[in-house]
């Protein structure tokens, strides 16, 4: 795509934004990094940090995590093109559709702090409980998850730099992962968190001067009145099929629907299965784990939401406006699907500055999401790979070692796809569509391992390997009978991809649990409490580390020695003084504040996602409502609203409930007093 019509800035600007802001961080990285181990008790140098944050990390900096974690590539251009391609519905349903997730994922969250409150991954609760087996075939789907998630990144990433400046796109995938690597071996979990809050800061800004510029001051829209009417201009010259009078501006959209279907069963997959979201539950301090998840899905929703209400429905806008790259031809529908109806709406509107703003704020989404993919994978193939069935009794050194080694492996991994991906034409958009296929049987027989003790092995089990099986039935099949063929174009249509999506996910909830109930397990959750505990024995309690500094590394109290069924049910579960904590560990909350946490969580992701789901569309879909001017005015005005919201929780927030720490630390560095 060298050739792009949204070519405009010179090829140095995309080794510039690449390799030089992956740098920057880098280098910010390590000086956060020297910072914290400095002056702070937390030291990169240890496991248990390195991974877990300590398992101390405030609510607000949790939910800028999880909106920098969930805001991939795709958030900010498949979104684009479901505006450009069905209208007001679709910033909408990719909002709401991808919201629920991080919602819902608030309960998982509450439940691994009472039920594993001391694992690394969730594929160690699995292990725990079923045993080598199903944690092998868990495996399976989260390291598919986690590939298809990292590729689409350096994919969708890679195919807009190229196409606004020409480079390479084989050097764009391979050179975007190598600053991000760089700065997660140097700083581990915590200080990604703080780099991915600077990325958040810098997307809310990037997102509001679009939003100010598209509605407020562009001669070429300016208002949303103006907006409003070149819409309705569009809908004469190229009318949305399935939507009420082919308008733009309606809810009543029926591929809508269908794709909010998608994301729905897709975006399941791609958080109950990814580590990075376990990760920061794992991170989080127990009694705020719940907050932070409910504070960064309401913060998420305002970016998809908000860019593509700006940038989606500009590029329909603007399509037959002189300004637009395409000008006077249509984008085809290979350009839309890759993703450039976000870069062609920035250019017409701000030419140069807007596509070089595009740029930057593209390449900070890849990076943080990416970031979080890659000290995820790490976990993974550290805790679950490495020590589960290589080295079970490593030392803390070997961990941070393996740790950062995987790191760059999995940078390499999912360049690879990403390259396989370009050669083969398959493009984000598809990829995007696909997911929930592959990764949807596994849905429910994860949630149910953490939270339902009736759930047996065998029909966790079942339901991933059958759930998948049906889901590939289902999508050859649709595709095959509505379009007489099987290939890359018929199998990426919607209703091919509903008809997997459903299939797989439904499938695999059905078949878990009616095996389940042929013979029902009655699991003991001390097993899982118990994933990486020391016991807690009377007279000696005081020499136990409850601190990230109590002890040197891979020393181990010779008075302690694991008593627990989860230390010799799997190798996983080996101690040291570093990746274990006391089974009475001062950072537990007490089961009833817990127990009202659940509650929380449940009440509260169940009824936002009625209101999201339900409430809103639903009488907008079902009464064929067109807009008003003054209707889309006022949901313009909501996106703003909302935007700014985000911006609160997650830039804000973090400042205000860490002000203590920032004041000490910097009091600290005054009296050059080192934290022992």
């Amino acid at each position: 795509m060298a050739d792009s019509a949204a070519a405009i800035l010179p090829v140095g600007a995309g080794y510039g934004v690449v390799v030089g802001i992956g740098f920057f961080f880098a280098f910010l990285m390590m000086g956060i990094s020297w910072i914290q181990n400095r002056y702070t008790p937390y030291s990169t140098k240890q496991s248990e940090e390195f991974n877990t944050a300590s398992r101390s990390v405030k609510p607000g900096l949790i939910a800028s995590g999880i909106v920098s974690a969930w805001t991939w590539a795709a958030t900010l251009l498949q979104s684009s093109t479901v505006a450009y391609t069905y209208g007001v519905a679709g910033p909408f349903w990719y909002a709401a559709g991808a919201t629920v997730q991080i919602l819902l994922f608030s309960i998982l969250a509450c439940k691994v702090k009472q039920n594993g409150p001391r694992c690394h991954t969730y594929l160690e609760i699995i292990n725990a409980r079923y045993g080598r087996v199903a944690h092998l075939v868990f495996m399976v789907f989260a390291f598919i998850t986690n590939i298809l998630v990292g590729s689409q990144l350096l994919l969708g990433g890679s195919a807009v730099v190229t196409a606004l400046t020409g480079m390479n796109v084989y050097a764009a995938i391979f050179l975007i992962p190598v600053g991000v690597c760089a700065y997660v071996i140097l700083g581990g979990l915590r200080a990604t968190f703080l780099c991915d809050y600077s990325h958040t800061l810098i997307l809310m800004i990037i997102i509001l001067y679009f939003m100010f510029d598209t509605y407020a001051t562009n001669s070429l829209i300016g208002s949303p009145s103006a907006m409003y009417d070149l819409l309705r201009k569009a809908a004469v010259q190229r009318p949305i099929d399935g939507n009420q009078d082919g308008s733009y501006v309606t809810l009543k959209s029926n591929l809508g629907l269908i794709f909010g279907v998608i994301q729905l069963c897709s975006g399941s997959g791609t958080v109950f299965l990814d580590q990075a979201y376990w990760q920061r539950a794992i991170a989080s301090q127990p009694s705020t784990a719940v907050k932070a998840y409910i504070l960064g899905g309401i913060a998420w929703f305002a970016i998809p939401f908000g860019f593509s209400t700006t940038l989606g429905l500009a590029a329909a806008a603007l399509t037959n406006n002189p300004a637009f790259p395409t000008y006077p031809d249509v984008p085809n529908a290979h350009e839309i699907s890759s993703g450039l109806a976000a870069p062609y709406a920035a250019i017409a509107l701000l030419g140069k500055s807007g596509a070089a703003a595009l740029l930057v704020v593209l390449f900070m989404a890849v990076t943080s999401c990416a970031s979080a993919e890659l000290i995820a994978v790490s976990s993974l193939l550290t805790f679950d790979v490495y020590k589960a069935y290589i080295q079970p009794k490593a030392t803390p050194q070997q961990l941070i070692f393996v740790s950062h080694i995987m790191i760059c492996v999995f940078g390499v991994v999912m360049a690879v796809f990403a390259c396989i991906w370009n050669v083969a034409s398959i493009d984000l958009g598809w990829l995007f569509l696909v997911m929930g296929i592959l990764i949807g049987g596994a849905v429910f027989p994860t949630a149910f391992a953490i939270v339902w003790k009736k759930q047996t092995r065998a029909g966790a089990i079942s339901g991933c390997i059958i759930g998948l099986a049906a889901g590939l039935i289902a999508w050859f099949t649709t595709a095959y009978q509505y379009y007489g063929e099987i290939t890359v174009a018929t199998t990426g249509t919607e209703y091919a991809t509903l008809a997997g999506c459903l299939a797989s996910i439904m499938t695999g909830l059905i078949v878990t649990v009616v095996i389940t109930y042929i013979k029902p397990d009655d699991f003991d959750w001390e097993i899982t409490r118990a994933i990486n505990a020391v016991p807690t024995i009377q007279g000696v309690g005081q020499d136990v580390p409850d601190s990230p500094r109590s002890t040197p590394d891979g020393e181990k109290p010779s008075h302690l020695t694991p008593t627990s069924k989860s230390s010799t049910s799997s190798p996983s579960h080996e101690l040291d003084t570093e990746t274990a904590t006391p089974i009475s560990s001062p950072q537990d909350d007490s089961p009833s504040s817990l127990r009202s946490a659940f509650k929380l969580a449940c009440i509260s992701s169940f009824l936002l996602t009625f209101v999201l789901d339900f409430l809103l569309p639903m009488p907008m879909f079902f009464s064929h409502y067109i807009f008003s001017k003054g209707f889309f005015t006022a949901w313009v005005v909501i996106s703003f609203a909302w935007v700014f919201v985000s911006s609160a929780i997650s830039c804000f927030l973090p400042l205000w409930e860490t002000r203590k720490f920032w004041g000490k630390l910097y009091r600290d560095m005054r009296k050059g007093q080192v934290s022992k």
